[in-house]
């Protein structure tokens, strides 16, 4: 039988927060979840190696005020910011054409609060009802369209998808039927413009 691995002290924990967060964005539930999963290594480690496993739970438990003590703590020195996070993430995916809903979902999951999540979204993608929350989702609908060959970035060489087929494929990345359509509408030039704009904001 191997020999038990040393639980993990709050130090090691908060310098895996460290280790985790010099080289990772993340919120502060990515950030618990990291830092549980080392936890659960270890815990899985040491019971294969012969500990109770009722002192392998119990070591768990008694890990968790620590991280939150930890993730509060990373939190209060700037390293983990739920609304900075979410502006990034707004901002990158929707440059690589992901609809306001598909990034809303993402971030629900990434654990950012919904007031934090709108807030972050508006300020990064402009209001859903004004021009540049319309643009910046037109825009995105514009880059999935280059990504997928479809309307303005068809190959004239290759048969046309059915119509009701793309926009399917608009649909289920989250853009509205009418901002497809203006995607789809559009002509090469002017939607190369409007990624290139858009792409530079």
């Amino acid at each position: 039988m191997s020999e038990i691995p040393p639980a993990p002290t709050q130090t090691q924990l908060r310098e895996a927060a460290l280790a985790h967060l010099a080289r990772f964005a993340t919120t502060r539930q990515g950030l618990r979840l990291v830092l549980q999963r080392r936890i659960r290594r270890w815990a899985g480690r040491a019971v294969r190696a012969g500990l109770e496993e009722e002192q392998a739970v119990a070591h768990e438990q008694q890990c968790q005020p620590w991280i939150d003590e930890i993730v509060a703590s990373m939190e209060g020195l700037g390293a983990v910011d739920d609304a900075g996070y979410a502006r990034a993430r707004a901002r990158s995916m929707t440059r690589t054409g992901r609809s306001r809903r598909a990034v809303k979902a993402h971030l629900r999951t990434k654990g950012v609060e919904q007031d934090t999540l709108d807030q972050a979204i508006d300020e990064s993608l402009g209001e859903r009802s004004d021009e540049s929350g319309r643009e910046a989702e037109l825009g995105a609908a514009l880059v999935l369209a280059r990504k997928r060959r479809v309307g303005p970035f068809a190959r004239p060489d290759r048969p046309e998808k059915e119509h009701h087929k793309v926009l399917a494929i608009f649909a289920r990345n989250g853009f509205s039927q009418d901002v497809a359509q203006s995607a789809l509408a559009m002509d090469l030039d002017e939607a190369e413009e409007r990624i290139f704009a858009f792409r530079s904001l």
